[in-house]
């Protein structure tokens, strides 16, 4: 049994603080190939996140802890929404449709998502990266 609480989510940041991307996950899926892709997400302020957008799935973001910023562009890299997360306003996560570009700013350290988005895993390539 795996519960979901301050001492997880301690422990998946202090590896977020160590990595050099400044991020890290922790899979509740059993492998990449997974029909169903759950995960935290630990986010440090610096942590860069490329323009993207996932052509096979749609993706949901529900804040844990912290305070991002989540931003929609369009095909021509303009901001077209954006959205703030955070638990004191109210606004506790997002749906992010496919094919939708977009990132996020992290603005509070010790952010963390709990993360979902159809499977199996697929890295960001070339055509689903607006740079």
């Amino acid at each position: 049994m795996k519960i979901i609480n301050n001492n997880l989510l301690d422990e998946v940041t202090a590896k977020a603080k160590a990595s050099e991307r400044l991020r890290m996950n922790y899979n509740f899926h059993d492998s990449l190939d997974a029909k169903a892709q759950r995960l935290l997400n630990a986010l440090e302020q610096g942590t860069i996140l490329p323009i993207h957008r996932h052509s096979h799935t749609a993706e949901t973001y529900l804040l844990l802890r912290g305070k991002i910023r989540v931003i929609y562009y369009n095909d021509c890299k303009k901001i077209t929404e954006s959205a703030t997360l955070d638990l004191s306003s109210g606004n506790y996560g997002i749906h992010i449709p496919a094919n939708q570009w977009h990132t996020l700013e992290v603005l509070e350290s010790d952010s963390v998502i709990f993360e979902v988005k159809d499977g199996p895993y697929y890295a960001l390539d070339k055509n689903n990266i607006l740079e």
